[in-house]
C-alpha cells in the first residue's frame, strides 16, 4: 500500500491596506524569495531574468508526476501561486518530501511578507498523510 497526500489551503482574510490575497500573481522562488505582481506578466519576462529555471503553477503540481511547465508565452494569473524551480526538476517525478518543502518555503515566504508589511494570517493549510499503515494524520498549520 503506497502513501498518499492531500492538501487545502484557505483564505483567511484580507492583507493590510484592504487588499485581497488574490489581487497579485506571486512567485515563491527556490530561495524562499516571494515576487508579487499585481498586473499579468508573462512568464517569459521572469524565465529571461533566471536562466536554467522554469516556472509552474501550484496548482499543477502532483505527487509523483513531473512538474508541468509554463510557457514563456503564458500569463501569470492574478490570485495564483507559481513555483520558479531549477531546470533539473522539470523531468523527474515530484516527490512528496519535494512537495512539503515546496509548501513550506511558500508558507514561510507568505508569512514573512506578511509581518514586513503588518499583514493578518494568509492562509490555513492543511495536509493529511495517509501511511503504510492505514494512519491518516491531518497536519494544520495558520501562516
Amino acid at each position: 500500500m503506497g502513501t498518499c497526500a492531500s492538501s487545502c489551503m484557505t483564505t483567511i482574510g484580507k492583507l493590510g491596506g484592504g487588499t485581497n490575497w488574490t489581487s497579485t500573481a506571486k512567485v515563491i522562488h527556490l530561495d524562499g524569495r516571494l515576487q508579487e505582481f499585481r498586473h499579468p506578466i508573462k512568464a517569459g519576462h521572469l524565465l529571461s531574468q533566471n536562466p536554467n529555471s522554469f516556472l509552474c503553477s501550484s496548482e499543477a503540481m502532483y505527487i509523483d508526476s513531473p512538474v508541468p511547465r509554463l510557457l514563456a508565452d503564458e500569463d501569470l494569473q492574478l490570485g495564483q501561486m507559481y513555483f520558479l524551480l531549477p531546470t533539473s526538476m522539470s523531468h523527474a517525478p515530484l516527490s512528496l518530501p519535494d512537495l512539503c518543502s515546496l509548501a513550506i518555503k511558500a508558507s514561510t515566504a507568505l508569512s514573512n511578507a506578511g509581518l514586513r508589511n503588518a499583514r493578518k494570517p494568509l492562509l490555513e493549510e492543511t495536509v493529511s498523510v495517509l501511511g503504510e499503515a492505514g494512519h491518516q494524520r491531518s497536519l494544520r498549520k495558520l501562516s
